[in-house]
């Protein structure tokens, strides 16, 4: 089942905010109802989000109200790239839909199924390719450590991380996976976990702050994580959580690898510092299944990315080659 298609002029993607529960599916047929899936996670991860946002754009380009006016159709993409400004995929997306608005609103959708065939495509290169590369890394079982959800959930089938995982499996190669909860919003417990069950691959969930200690311990050799976005410079944007889990494998010598498609590579952006880091308020961090678990009034911090600096990341893997930063390798131009 693919997390995000398009069916019969809208598009279907699975409901995030349902799982492990219930898999269900949700039809979204105008921009704003996209935004709104957005938005509440219903839809995440930059590969599907890069599906959606040109997608989106194909909605827009064929809604009669829009289509006589490609200054409309532009505004209305805007509100798209403001959904979740720290995935660089989601403008990727839409930009490169946008680029065919003067071609029609057949151009425009025809561009967004192309990025989908891609971005599977690109799934299942990045999973080979990492399996092939981290084989070649690590003698004996391989055990992974990963954080957030990085799996077909996140992508349209497969996934970036999680499918260098499936790889290894597939190979033989896998020891384990211990995968964090990924506090506040338990995309590792309820949506890895999920997926890896689904899968019959072998993991152990945990929470978040025993991730450091238990590589310390040896029960991981590798650390896998996706990426948000990634400036030119190396520096890596992805959930909260994976810069301590890199500090931790960088003072014990455990290769730490980023899995992210060509599209997340934001070459504009120079370095980690100038990549907006989203704040989801409160809500999330003072309450858990709608029942308040602070005290009324707390003031909170709540970013929902951190940013993790080159020098910690061994390399990046994405579905056209392997970028080793341990060894002095810069992204460059591909």
């Amino acid at each position: 089942m693919r997390t995000i298609d398009w069916i019969d002029g809208a598009i279907e993607i699975i409901d995030q905010t349902a799982l492990p529960d219930k898999l269900s599916m949700l039809r979204l047929e105008s921009h704003i109802e996209l935004i709104s899936a957005i938005q509440r996670l219903a839809v995440r991860g930059a590969p599907a989000l890069g599906v959606a946002g040109a997608m989106g754009v194909a909605l827009i380009a064929a809604d009669s109200r829009y289509t006589s006016d490609e200054e409309l159709i532009r505004s209305a993409a805007k509100s798209l790239l403001e959904a979740r400004p720290t995935a660089v995929n989601l403008s990727w997306g839409v930009e490169r839909a946008l680029r065919e608005i003067p071609h029609g609103p057949e151009a425009v959708l025809r561009t967004a199924l192309e990025i989908r065939d891609a971005e599977l495509a690109n799934s299942l290169a990045m999973g080979a390719r990492g399996s092939d590369f981290i084989q070649d890394l690590i003698q004996g079982p391989v055990n992974v450590m990963t954080i957030c959800n990085t799996g077909g959930l996140a992508a349209v089938e497969y996934g970036t991380a999680l499918s260098v995982v499936r790889s290894l499996f597939d190979d033989g190669a896998l020891g384990t996976v211990l995968t964090l909860e990924t506090r506040p919003l338990l995309q590792g417990a309820r949506l890895t976990a999920w997926e890896l069950k689904q899968l019959d691959i072998p993991f152990h969930l945990i929470v978040d702050s025993a991730g450091p200690f238990l590589l310390s311990r040896g029960a991981a050799n590798i650390v896998l994580i996706g990426a948000d976005r990634i400036a030119a410079n190396g520096d890596t944007a992805n959930k909260i959580g994976s810069y301590s889990l890199a500090s931790a494998a960088a003072r014990l010598a455990i290769p730490f690898i980023v899995v992210a498609p060509e599209s997340t590579v934001d070459m504009s952006t120079a370095t980690g510092e100038e990549i907006e880091i989203e704040d989801r308020g409160s809500s999330e961090i003072t309450s858990f299944s709608d029942r308040r678990t602070t005290p009324e009034g707390v003031e909170t911090m709540n970013p929902a990315f951190d940013v993790t600096p080159v020098e910690l990341i061994t390399a990046l893997i994405t579905e056209s080659r392997v970028v080793r930063f341990d060894m002095g390798e810069s992204l460059g131009v591909n």
